[in-house]
């Protein structure tokens, strides 16, 4: 099974960073996982929450165990909230119901891993992660 590398997981983490640096955000955190929600890589700017590591890897692992986007999975929170908060219990790394988590695909649709990004707001979390993405010459679900 292919997976990302620790090489494109760091071009992942230094574009997404830089990315939210040119935009003026607030510091962000950024985790990539393997096809399975393990972590391959995680970092944070200084000044960040204590939290973010969790939050980042909750909404790429979350994001994982759904196929979904970590977006969707928050309006789908919209629609069943009681279906959504019930799978907090059995998901192992969380499950953020806001947009910042993508799943990144191989050339055939297959989930690589995914990318989770957190600290500003979900719409800039996600915009990060897509360049950060795009940086490393995957391909995001849904792009």
């Amino acid at each position: 099974m292919s997976t990302i590398s620790l090489d494109q997981a760091r071009t992942i983490i230094a574009a997404t960073l830089a990315h939210g640096k040119q935009l003026g955000l607030k510091p962000l955190g950024v985790a990539v996982v393997d096809g399975g929600g393990h972590l391959i890589a995680f970092e944070r700017e200084d000044c960040t929450a204590t939290l973010r590591a969790h939050i980042a890897v909750g909404k790429a692992a979350g994001a994982l165990g759904l196929g979904v986007s970590s977006r969707r999975i928050g309006e789908m929170a919209a629609e069943r909230p009681g279906f959504i908060a019930s799978l907090g219990a059995i998901a192992p790394s969380g499950l953020i119901p806001a947009a910042g988590g993508v799943i990144v695909l191989d050339d055939a649709g297959r989930a690589l891993g995914a990318v989770g990004v957190t600290g500003d707001t979900s719409d800039n979390d996600e915009l990060c992660a897509l360049a950060g993405i795009a940086a490393a010459n995957l391909k995001a679900q849904g792009a």
